[in-house]
């Protein structure tokens, strides 16, 4: 079972940011590199869950709901994570993830 706190703790907190930035920040790329975490998330969610089923894109559904779509697809993948058993390649599949969400924070113009 791997411990996928880190990963939840660093989306809750860029979610948290999204959701009070102004609608011109969010218009402004925000919400772009927050709607693109959130793909790549649950992109890798859907891989690990159903390996062999080609991907569902995760719709863009506007400015304001991009937080939500965020924490959604985290919680998939770290419930996936936490109850598949730990091998070195989910464990690798987690710090990627984590580094995923610290690289779009930081570059998210919030």
């Amino acid at each position: 079972m791997l411990d996928t706190t880190e990963l939840t703790t660093a989306v809750d907190r860029f979610a948290d940011r999204l959701r009070v930035a102004p609608q011109s920040r969010l218009q402004r790329g925000a919400a772009a590199e927050g709607l693109a975490l959130a793909r790549e998330l649950a992109l890798r969610a859907q891989r690990l869950e159903a390996p062999g089923r080609p991907p569902r894109t995760l719709p863009d559904a506007g400015v304001f709901t991009v937080a939500d779509q965020l924490v959604v697809a985290c919680n998939d993948l770290a419930e996936i994570l936490r109850t598949a058993p730990p091998t070195p390649p989910l464990r690798r599949e987690l710090d990627e993830a984590v580094a995923a969400v610290r690289r779009a924070a930081a570059t998210a113009t919030l």
